[in-house]
């Protein structure tokens, strides 16, 4: 038996909320039609949703992820690590830290909902967002 999800993920106050629904299949634009409708505590919603694939066999009491798509993040803006440091903003010196000492070498800055700042992997996607 296998089961397609989409993962929407919006700011929190210490870790992302998540909330996970079930698709036909890793649609992008059906996954960017039910983000449209998601609202999570104090008014956050989705900067991004990732695809899942679960799984089990006829003998097995539970499922388990066998593939994980790449985060589609919805907007933002695209930063190098130049960049930030170009600007040499005082208020950014913990995201330079960050950034250099984990090898983040791109961030994504997202505003569609509460403002928010993650490293940008090589496979991620950014949408086009209203």
């Amino acid at each position: 038996m296998k089961q397609h999800f989409v993962t929407f993920c919006s700011p929190g106050t210490f870790v992302s909320e998540t909330s996970q629904s079930p698709i036909e299949s890793w649609d992008v634009n059906e996954a960017k039609a039910i983000a449209k409708g998601i609202k999570e505590r104090h008014g956050a919603t989705p900067y991004g949703f990732y695809f899942s694939t679960r799984e089990r066999k006829e003998d097995e009491l539970d499922s388990k992820v066998v593939k994980t798509s790449p985060m589609h993040y919805l907007g933002g803006k695209i930063e190098t690590l130049e960049e930030v440091k170009a600007r040499n903003d005082p208020k950014e010196e913990t995201l330079r830290w960050n950034m250099e000492t984990n090898g983040y070498n791109r961030i994504i800055v997202n505003t569609n909902s509460y403002k928010s700042t993650f490293p940008l992997k090589d496979e991620d996607i950014v949408l086009q967002w209203p």
